[in-house]
């Protein structure tokens, strides 16, 4: 529990160092999509216009081309899963932790060229989308 609490004090921490996000590299090509593994940088807006950050992490799946996903976002802890469909990433995910009580949806994510990831996800039950953009968080 310290652990979670820990973790979303540092998101709302990362939320109010903002920034101008980078531009992205061009979709990747449906048969030549690279590597996901790894962490990434979230940059989001949620259905009320107001932006947040996070950090979001991919794992290898059970089988080729499945993904684990877990998002560590202001207000929440989210795990899921992923299918790789072309170089779209589908996801289905819930929430572990949230201000806002146990929730659920799916989404998707458009894979660039430099493993960026956009797209959106939606919240089972409630209307609007989030719109996300995911940068890749460079190892040296």
């Amino acid at each position: 529990m310290k652990i979670i609490r820990f973790l979303v004090l540092l998101v709302l921490f990362l939320a109010a160092c903002s920034r101008t996000p980078a531009q992205l590299g061009e979709d990747a090509s449906p048969d030549a999509v690279p590597d996901l593994i790894g962490d990434y940088a979230i940059n989001g807006v949620n259905s009320t216009g107001s932006e947040y950050a996070g950090t979001l992490t991919i794992q290898p799946g059970d089988t080729q081309g499945h993904y684990k996903i877990q998002w560590l976002v202001t207000g929440g802890v989210q795990v899921g899963t992923g299918v790789l469909d072309g170089n779209v990433l589908k996801v289905e995910w819930k929430s572990l932790s949230s201000v806002a009580g146990e929730t659920s949806g799916a989404g998707s994510y458009t894979i660039t060229v430099n493993a960026e990831l956009y797209g959106k996800r939606t919240t089972d039950g409630m209307q609007g989308n989030v719109e996300e953009t995911c940068y890749p968080n460079k190892k040296p």
